[in-house]
């Protein structure tokens, strides 16, 4: 720009000074209605150059007035933010100490200015809901969803959460499962759904996001069995309270063999099949488990069964006992199902051994009534006394 100016400049000065040096001005006749104006070319030039020269001081005027004017405006609306900013952070301190309403009062006042507004009335979306003011919550769930433009995301996952808090189950379960055709491997979202569907009964959809959760390392894998193990007793359940043990039965040989081989599954299965009062099913469970695989958990529930067939209980503790030792456990067992059938002495045989190798109260009440069938009231009124004294412990 001073290169052009420099160059005007100069051709100017040449017109100026060339006809001078010449002896030539030049004449110029400028006629109108009223008023004919004679001058040379030099006076033309030259009032040409001043006006030129008064067009760029005016302009350069206006253009700091301009300037001074959004320099202003941007003083003013730096104030404006930063209040805003200082506004936000108080509003986090209360979000702390739990002041749910002055959060929502500072984070809305300072929403218009600050750097994050659907940040801020997503906050205080959440503060309203802590106070149970649910047309606050949805009007700020509004405000931050028409500011998100084209990132929903944030204002969708926090209705979501809002929802849950406010037990809305099923609407935040419709939430979820649009959320996670969008984001099916987001965090915050399988949390989300994990809830959703836990609180709706919605088991068969918790099984299906526990692949997504392990792949992300969401939680440890033995919580993520947990959760597996908890959608399957839920599933249980369900056909349970629908078509009773048949139902239960038929949903069981629906599953896969390695579902079918958990143990924790079959001890639940197991459970489930004595609510129903169907032994005779909860029985081969037990005992087709015990085939596969040594549990405790297993043997436990022998003493709960009514059988039909107790031989095949005795069988498989006697090779369990012979395969694993005689354990604690087994010869307990062992010793209950004696009891149960009327052999007394093998019963107080099994039941001795059991205690001499950990004491029991259990197991001295059910050695002081086998000692009872056997005419021996003295040793069986010193078992009670053991009993009563480890009960007291």
């Amino acid at each position: 720009m001073l290169r052009v100016l420099f160059l005007f400049l100069i051709l100017i000065a040449s017109i100026i000074l060339g006809p001078m040096l010449a002896g030539h001005q030049g004449y110029v006749l400028i006629q109108t209605n009223n008023y004919n104006i004679e001058t040379s070319i030099t006076a033309l030039v030259i009032a040409m150059v001043l006006l030129f020269v008064l067009l760029l001081a005016i302009g350069s005027i206006l253009r700091r007035i301009f300037h001074t004017g959004s320099r202003t405006q941007s003083w003013f609306s730096g104030r404006k933010r930063q209040r805003a900013n200082q506004q936000t952070k108080a509003a986090l301190l209360k979000l702390a100490e739990g002041d749910y309403q002055q959060v929502e009062a500072l984070l809305t006042r300072s929403a218009k200015h600050a750097e994050q507004p659907v940040v801020n009335y997503l906050l205080a979306a959440e503060a309203a809901q802590q106070r149970g003011d649910q047309i606050r919550t949805l009007q700020y769930l509004e405000l931050a969803a028409q500011l998100a433009e084209n990132n929903q995301l944030p204002v969708d996952i926090t209705r979501v959460r809002l929802q849950l808090a406010q037990g809305q189950m099923h609407a935040a379960r419709h939430g979820v499962d649009q959320l996670l055709n969008q984001v099916p491997r987001h965090p915050e979202v399988l949390r989300l759904a994990q809830q959703a569907y836990l609180a709706t009964g919605a088991y068969g959809s918790l099984l299906e996001i526990l692949p997504s959760m392990y792949k992300i390392d969401l939680y440890p894998e033995d919580q993520i069995l947990a959760l597996q193990q908890q959608a399957y007793i839920g599933l249980m359940d369900q056909a349970m309270a629908d078509e009773g043990s048949e139902g239960l039965l038929r949903w069981w040989k629906d599953q896969s063999r390695k579902v079918r081989h958990e143990i924790p599954l079959q001890v639940a299965l197991a459970e489930h099949l004595l609510t129903c009062d169907d032994h005779a099913a909860a029985q081969e469970i037990i005992l087709e488990g015990l085939k596969r695989q040594y549990d405790q958990r297993l043997v436990l529930l022998m003493p709960r069964l009514d059988s039909d067939k107790p031989e095949q209980l005795l069988k498989m503790l006697r090779q369990q006992i012979k395969q694993h030792g005689k354990q604690p456990l087994l010869s307990s067992v062992l010793g209950q199902l004696l009891f149960k059938q009327g052999e007394w002495q093998a019963a107080s045989e099994a039941l001795q051994e059991a205690l001499q190798q950990r004491p029991d109260a259990h197991d001295y009440a059910y050695l002081a009534d086998t000692l009872d069938h056997l005419q021996q009231p003295e040793l069986a009124t010193q078992m009670r006394q053991a009993g009563f004294k480890l009960s007291l412990k």
